[in-house]
């Protein structure tokens, strides 16, 4: 392979869920615009995806066939054995499947990639900066993801990228996860209204992951950090009611607050990610530095979603 040139034959995406398909749906056209492959993009589904659809399921499978793309169903609960047969195929790998098949999975899907000798990888990183945030963070999936960067880092066979989008923009407006909750007109800020966070929509995370793969001279062991808008928690409640033209509820949740909550109920998912995202440290970067400012490639922000959102 040239030194700078992208190798577009032989891709596979993991999984095809809300991340998997906007990778897809940016990535299937521009990779066909870059010259006609010879290959098609194959995408690995869950077994029951094929077996028992959701009507999501379904109303996704149908668009990678409009797309396509090559469908294979496969378990990732599978032995890594196998899946490391399967990466043999491929000479990248792009991986959109989160935690589905519980703790552990990222190391496994990691360890097969490297052992199969891919010759890129695009990790599940898709969140926040892991390496500020450390090992011992109190959160499993975050220390689970600090492991798969050292794994990256201890080889040099497999060339890796990271692309950093902080969380999903809707997120913020999670019921669950209770920082804008519209229906019960109430903001909570994380930590104090100055902590910041950084958001994408997976609609950006595909175009902007989709130009990061492409892109030439090719991108090489790296972590590349985007950005569909970061703001602190105080900016977010004014933008909420600017946008609605109401007035909301507003209380900080202290950093103090948070881990208690966490003390009393460690095992709760959102509790986790309340307490996290207070910290504020690796949860967000500034937007000018990011590689879609310097590209000058537009993205959603946070009041352009919100209008979006309420039509």
């Amino acid at each position: 392979m040239n030194d700078t040139k992208v190798n577009i034959e032989n891709m596979i995406v993991l999984g095809a869920g809300q991340l998997g398909m906007a990778v897809l749906r940016a990535l299937v056209p521009a990779r066909s615009r870059r010259h006609p492959p010879k290959t098609p993009i194959t995408v690995l589904v869950s077994p029951q995806m094929i077996d028992a659809p959701s009507s999501q399921d379904s109303e996704n499978l149908s668009a990678l066939r409009q797309l396509g793309v090559e469908i294979v169903a496969f378990d990732l609960a599978a032995e890594g054995e196998a899946l490391t047969d399967l990466f043999r195929r491929f000479r990248t790998v792009v991986n959109c499947t989160g935690f589905v098949a519980g703790p552990g999975t990222q190391l496994k899907i990691t360890r097969a990639a490297l052992d199969a000798g891919v010759e890129r990888y695009f990790p599940w990183q898709f969140g926040v900066d892991y390496d500020v945030v450390g090992r011992g963070s109190g959160q499993p999936v975050f220390d689970e993801q600090y492991e798969v960067r050292q794994l990256l880092r201890a080889q040099s066979k497999t060339e890796w990228v990271i692309v950093s989008t902080g969380m999903f923009t809707s997120f913020l407006f999670e019921p669950a996860f209770d920082v804008v909750n519209l229906d019960h007109g109430t903001i909570h800020g994380l930590g104090s209204w100055e902590t910041k966070v950084t958001v994408t929509t997976p609609e950006d995370v595909g175009k902007l992951t989709t130009h990061i793969l492409l892109a030439e001279p090719r991108i090489v062991d790296e972590v590349v950090y985007v950005a569909g808008d970061t703001l602190s928690y105080g900016r977010l409640a004014e933008v909420v009611e600017r946008v609605t033209g109401r007035t909301f509820e507003k209380t900080a949740w202290s950093l103090e607050k948070l881990r208690a909550d966490l003390s009393a109920a460690p095992g709760d998912v959102m509790t986790r990610y309340r307490a996290a995202f207070a910290a504020g440290d690796g949860m967000w970067w500034d937007k000018s530095t990011t590689y879609n400012a310097r590209e000058g490639l537009s993205t959603v922000d946070v009041q352009a979603y919100l209008r979006s959102r309420l039509g």
